[in-house]
């Protein structure tokens, strides 16, 4: 176990920061009257562990190899969920340890899926730590995908490493130095994206809860209409235009405060992003148009805009209940889970570069059979791509299409219909948040599944938002062998 010490001393470290957080909503607690104690209780129990771990496990040296990186990645995330839901548990709401377990890992997986049936009626301190799991998860997730899953090789990642000499002993540095730049930059955003709320007509408490939501690419809203709630254009625009900086990789921006200031024009990913976003706004309004030709123009822009780009960055919120608008919204904005925004980034899914690359990869193929000669390199963003690249991304896309029909079919198997058992499997793979019909739909919530059911989309959440492989490695014997 002694091997082991790098991974609990770092989780200790995680614990001990996440039960710090908890004194935030203990102070709103404070100020809102609230006749309850379960923050400063469940922070006390965090630290307390969370301080354990570091003093059991202190050594000399810290290092990790691409075993033990593999088990912190997942431990990591499972052990934050656990903790986080312990104020859930003993807040002044009824939640089961299902219910809570599920919100948590909903919350810092930035999937945005909840079990609460009326956010208005609920304290406050409750929405703010909701807000706060899923900015953490989201910059979380976004050192993880610069620093950690592209030495794990996980599905293509490995096209995303930073320059300069790599190896498993330089994790921790190189991790260390990364995130100082990326935490600067994404409490940046965060401010910035708050003041604008802010700006535009929220209150503070649900400017500060939204930017933290919006950055994150989560979905978490303080009322039971989402953003809809506030009917107001401006706030539409704020929210659409940080989801989408919460959407691209945030590498470039590392590269933009290194000197590259045209990393943002030339990056392939973003421009796949952006053309993907503006060709299914095009088909959305279209579509809106026929099927109800007397809806004013700027009104079915607005409403096709916001909601297309909240669904394919996988953040969650809404402005209408889309389920409402035809089957053909409900295959497309199911296609539109799948698809995610930009890799290195808070948003979920497959990943644009994913899908680029299985083009060119198609491309090819049909070259190859009309040239079985030709010699064919194979380029992405001016870096050169193997055969070996190419098949670990599709294998990472057929994995995660397969796996998506097995969690769909368990959630069948507990009873769920068709149309909630498909697109909650997507919802929670893809960590999108609102699934389709009357049941998860975007007027609806998870609260009335079953808790196996609600089991099954944590365990999806965290397979989706740690790439798939760095959780299921774990299950094969010859992992710990080795």
């Amino acid at each position: 176990m002694s091997s082991y010490k790098t991974v609990f001393f770092l989780i200790g470290v995680l614990l001990t920061i996440l039960g710090s957080s908890m004194l935030i909503p203990y102070a709103v607690q404070i100020l809102q009257n609230e006749n309850n104690h379960a923050f400063v209780g469940a922070s006390f129990v965090t630290i307390f562990i969370g301080i354990l771990f570091i003093l059991a496990n202190l050594e000399k040296q810290f290092k990790l190899n691409l075993q033990q990186t593999f088990l912190f990645s997942a431990l990591a995330w499972l052990m934050i969920a656990a903790f986080g839901s312990l104020p859930f548990l003993l807040s002044p709401i009824s939640f089961t340890i299902s219910e809570a377990f599920f919100e948590s890992m909903s919350g810092i997986t930035t999937t945005g899926a909840t079990v609460i049936t009326d956010l208005e009626s609920t304290p406050k301190s409750i929405l703010l730590w909701r807000a706060i799991m899923q900015w953490l998860g989201g910059i979380g997730i976004i050192v993880m995908a610069i620093t950690i899953l592209p030495l794990l090789k996980v599905g293509g990642m490995q096209l995303f490493k930073m320059e300069g000499p790599l190896s498993a002993e330089k994790i921790l540095p190189r991790t260390l130095e990364v995130a100082t730049i990326l935490i600067v930059t994404y409490f940046s955003l965060t401010f910035l994206c708050a003041f604008f709320y802010w700006f535009f007509g929220m209150t503070i408490f649900d400017s500060v809860a939204h930017s933290m939501t919006t950055l994150a690419t989560g979905g978490f809203s303080t009322h039971n209409k989402s953003i809809g709630f506030f009917s107001n254009s401006n706030i539409e625009i704020v929210a659409s235009i940080f989801i989408i900086l919460g959407s691209i990789p945030f590498i470039t921006y590392l590269k933009f405060i290194k000197g590259n200031k045209k990393i943002f024009k030339e990056d392939i990913q973003i421009k796949g992003f952006i053309n993907i976003l503006i060709i299914s706004i095009i088909i959305m309004v279209t579509y809106l148009f026929i099927i109800n030709n007397e809806m004013n123009f700027f009104e079915n822009l607005r409403i096709s805009f916001f909601n297309v780009i909240s669904i394919l960055s996988g953040t969650g919120y809404v402005t209408d209940d889309f389920g409402l608008w035809g089957n053909f919204s409900l295959i497309f904005f199911l296609f539109l889970m799948f698809i995610g925004g930009c890799a290195g980034s808070t948003a979920c899914g497959i990943k644009i570069f994913r899908l680029q690359m299985l083009l060119i990869f198609l491309k090819n193929q049909l070259v190859k059979l009309i040239s079985p000669n030709s010699v064919i390199l194979i380029k992405y963003n001016n870096q050169k791509i193997s055969d070996d690249f190419i098949k670990s991304v599709i294998t990472f896309i057929f994995s995660f299409l397969f796996i998506f029909l097995i969690i769909a079919l368990l959630l069948s198997i507990t009873g769920l219909d068709f149309l909630t058992a498909i697109s909650g499997a997507a919802s929670a793979i893809s960590n999108v948040g609102p699934g389709l019909g009357d049941v998860i739909g975007p007027n609806g919530n998870y609260k009335n599944i079953p808790d196996i059911s609600k089991w099954i989309l944590a365990f999806g959440m965290l397979l989706g938002r740690l790439e798939l492989f760095a959780v299921l490695v774990l299950f094969f014997p010859s992992f710990w062998r080795n």
